[in-house]
């Protein structure tokens, strides 16, 4: 993304979904790289939201849902949502599709740091698969956490 010379006041928002994740996931890691991505664009930070051991299955996160009710003013406080990568700021296809339609509708644009998808035909087709891909990780780990550790995945032959 080119650098952004006037200075658009842009959200940052990160999510973990549980005190485990690993060190690179961490809430403060994600804030330090949305930050100097901020910085290094040109862009203002507004203001900054964060859902600590909160799903990205779920829509009824509290700091997403301020950000998406900020967003959905006649007057957003900003024009971009910065996040880390796209499963930040869902794990699910069809709220994707819902609430970048509805923000985009109120000219907010949500932008992964780390995976590139822009408004071309090719950009936005990437970014479906990103969130179809997110969607198929989430929903397979529900079986790998709910069966046994001793238990194998293969059965012998």
């Amino acid at each position: 993304m080119s650098k952004n010379t006037d200075l658009a006041p842009v959200a940052l928002y990160a999510r973990v979904s549980s005190d485990r994740q690993d060190v690179d996931l961490s809430v403060a890691a994600q804030l330090r790289a949305l930050r100097d991505y901020a910085k290094a664009n040109g862009y203002s930070v507004a203001r900054e939201y964060v859902d600590e051991a909160e799903s990205g299955r779920i829509a009824d996160r509290p700091q997403f849902r301020e950000m998406i009710d900020e967003g959905s003013k006649p007057k957003a406080p900003f024009q971009v949502i910065l996040v880390w990568k796209f499963s930040r700021f869902t794990r699910k296809r069809e709220h994707a599709v819902a609430f970048k339609s509805m923000l985009r509708r109120k000219g907010i644009r949500v932008v992964s740091i780390t995976e590139h998808a822009d408004d071309t035909p090719t950009g936005k087709l990437m970014e479906a698969i990103i969130e179809s891909v997110d969607e198929f990780y989430s929903e397979n780990l529900i079986p790998e956490a709910q069966s046994s550790p001793n238990r194998p995945l293969v059965s012998p032959a």
